[in-house]
């Protein structure tokens, strides 16, 4: 794999040529090294992208057309299906997904490319009635340059639906990946060199976020910036950009609940609730990590999770366990920290899956746990943990539950299982987030649905034709041509 930046279609050395080991979470071994970038690579990379872009949108990448950009994005995801095998390898070794979740986490990239190249030439103005004697139109045009944060948890993905709106609506990119996930960034940017993209429209800088990434949110010649990551950095990037008056895209944390009503067919609803908790070894800020559950089913409920959480397994990625090991040895010991203070704090343990025996010692394993009666106080229900550990809560009447579900810092995504219509709606109009999912819970990635947070989950929308928008700037055009005597 290339351990260079890429900048300007080129792998190009970091100017002092330090570099970050690169960490495999299944034994704990370094398998590669990736460039430590600076300020200085961060600032190559932007020259690259407005040159790209021009001073007057003179640049060869302003200039390729919509139609044209969509037809790059399309042999791009083309490209991305041909060498998905060895992406999701990559991918899992890199961040230690299960290989399953890794190809499904390819298979949606190259959906995203696909969203996105069609929707290139359907990005519309408008006309607007106003005055005798004058034509008045909209016109969305590219921010300019665009700088992207990506986290570790799902590169390849949020690459896709952040990177792929971008330049469908014309924009250059520069992209920090996170230090613990950048291979699988560095191949793509491989691939659309080869697809086509002109030199600078598409930038990689590697290298930590206090450096790089902070770099990336400061420098005046970003015009736009969408990040994914926690709430405090979110809050840092936000004010370095707004130094320079760059709006900012933040996805931040979550503590999503799912809320289960008497009337619910379980035998859909506890699948869904298991997988929601245990995808990516519960690294996902849209993970279901709460659930509500009416009191009436309450004990069923959990006595048959519990029986499926004793039933999970954990283990190499290779292997491809129901979870993988945690990103890293911070985050490992960070979940180890809150089960600890869990159980100081007397919380009754529901049920626990196991790491197999064959899994490396030195691998970031957490077994997948399942707690029953925790109090609304609790810091497993107030604070995004960030690992396969779930938080189960009775409630009484529908009132009790919007409340809990509400009373939290975060709003990203909620879920509701019942068969009450009305319910359904009552709930769907008042839950405080930016998704409601009523009896399913995340679409299969839902490349087509609007995403994004409320609250301390942040703002702006990513993912379907939304994102489009947030990527462009409405320009105004007043043409007073008079009219004819």
């Amino acid at each position: 794999m290339p351990t260079h930046h890429f900048i300007a279609n080129r792998r190009q050395p970091t100017r002092d040529d330090q570099t970050i080991p690169v960490i495999d979470p299944s034994d704990g071994q370094v398998f590669d090294h990736i460039a430590r970038g600076t300020a200085a690579d961060i600032d190559r990379a932007v020259q690259a992208a407005c040159a790209a872009m021009g001073d007057s949108l003179d640049g060869p990448w302003a200039r390729t057309c919509a139609r044209d950009r969509g037809r790059l994005l399309a042999d791009w995801g083309r490209a991305v299906l041909e060498h998905a095998d060895e992406l999701a390898r990559v991918e899992a070794r890199d961040t230690g997904k299960t290989l399953h979740t890794a190809r499904n986490d390819v298979l949606a990239l190259a959906r995203y490319l696909e969203f996105y190249a069609g929707a290139c030439d359907k990005l519309h103005g408008d006309t607007l009635p106003y005055e005798t004697g004058y034509t008045v139109m909209t016109v969305r045009e590219p921010h300019g340059v665009t700088g992207h944060i990506i986290p570790w948890n799902y590169p390849v993905q949020i690459f896709g639906r952040s990177v792929g709106a971008s330049l469908a609506a014309g924009n250059a990119c520069v992209v920090k990946p996170a230090e613990d996930a950048s291979l699988s960034t560095l191949y793509l940017a491989d691939l659309a060199a080869q697809a086509g993209f002109p030199a600078g429209a598409l930038n990689v800088v590697t290298g930590y976020g206090h450096e790089a990434g902070a770099a990336l949110a400061a420098h005046p010649g970003i015009h736009h910036i969408s990040f994914t990551g926690s709430t405090v950095t979110g809050q840092r990037v936000a004010e370095a950009a707004a130094r320079h008056h760059c709006p900012a895209v933040l996805e931040l944390g979550g503590k999503s609940p799912q809320i289960v009503f008497d009337d619910a067919d379980l035998d859909a609803a506890l699948p869904v609730i298991v997988n929601a908790i245990i995808q990516n070894s519960g690294q996902t800020c849209s993970a279901g990590s709460r659930l509500l559950v009416q009191e009436g089913r309450y004990e069923a409920v959990v006595a048959q999770l519990a029986e499926r959480f004793r039933a999970l397994r954990a283990g190499p990625a290779a292997s491809d366990p129901d979870l993988g090991p945690l990103v890293n040895q911070k985050q490992h010991e960070r979940v180890r920290q809150i089960l600890a203070s869990a159980r100081a704090e007397g919380l009754t343990e529901a049920a626990r899956g196991q790491v197999l025996a064959d899994a490396p010692a030195a691998g970031y394993y957490q077994e997948a746990v399942l707690f029953r009666d925790v109090p609304q106080d609790s810091v497993l229900v107030q604070e995004e943990i960030f690992g396969p550990i779930l938080v189960a809560q009775p409630f009484r009447t529908e009132a009790e539950a919007l409340a809990m579900a509400n009373t939290t810092p975060y709003g990203l995504v909620a879920g509701v299982w019942t068969r009450d219509g009305g319910r359904q709606l009552r709930l769907a109009r008042q839950l405080r987030c930016g998704q409601v999912f009523i009896n399913n819970y995340g679409a299969g990635g839902g490349v087509e649905l609007p995403f994004g947070g409320v609250k301390s989950s942040g703002y702006g929308r990513e993912k379907g034709f939304e994102a489009l928008l947030g990527f462009t700037t409405l320009k105004t055009v007043a043409i007073r041509h008079g009219t004819i005597d």
